[in-house]
C-alpha cells in the first residue's frame, strides 16, 4: 500500500487515501476513540488523525503493514504489560494490519489519556489558585 504524498485536510480525506479493507480499520479505530473520549475534539496534526482534550490525547496513521497508534509514552507504560505483543517504541504502538485489532485495549489507553490530562490540567490550574470547573 503506498501512500499518497498529498496531505489531508480532515480526517475523512485521510481515511479515504487508503483500500477499503484498511478504512474499515480506520474507521472502527476513529469510533472507539470518540466514544472513550466523547469530550475529545478531531483535527489533523503531523499529518496524522488526532485527538485533543486539553492538549494532545493520541494520533494514529495507517503504514503498509501496520496501523500506528501514538498515545504518548505514559500511555503506553500503563498498558506495557497488554501491549507487550505489539512492536513499539516510547511513544508508538504498531498494530499489525492482518492480526485483529484490540479495539478494547485501545479504548481502556484512551479513558487513560483522558483521564490523565485533565488531572494535569487540574494541577495547573491549582498552581493558578483557580478552581477547575
Amino acid at each position: 500500500m503506498e501512500e499518497t504524498k498529498i496531505a489531508a485536510g480532515s480526517i475523512d480525506e485521510y481515511i479515504q487515501k487508503f483500500p477499503s479493507e484498511v478504512q474499515e480499520i480506520l474507521k472502527n479505530l476513529r469510533k472507539v476513540i470518540k466514544e472513550s473520549a466523547p469530550d475529545a475534539e478531531e483535527k489533523m496534526s503531523y499529518q496524522m488523525p488526532t485527538f485533543t482534550l486539553l492538549g494532545n490525547l493520541v494520533h494514529f496513521a495507517a503504514h503498509k503493514n501496520h496501523i500506528g497508534f501514538y498515545p504518548t509514552p505514559s500511555g503506553i507504560n500503563a498498558f506495557k504489560q497488554e501491549l507487550s505483543e505489539y512492536k513499539g517504541s516510547k511513544g508508538a504502538i504498531q498494530f499489525p494490519i492482518v492480526k485483529p485489532i484490540p479495539y478494547e485495549l485501545i479504548s481502556k489507553i484512551v479513558k487513560f489519556r483522558v483521564a490523565e490530562n485533565i488531572e494535569k490540567a487540574e494541577g495547573k490550574l491549582k498552581k493558578k489558585n483557580l478552581k477547575f470547573v
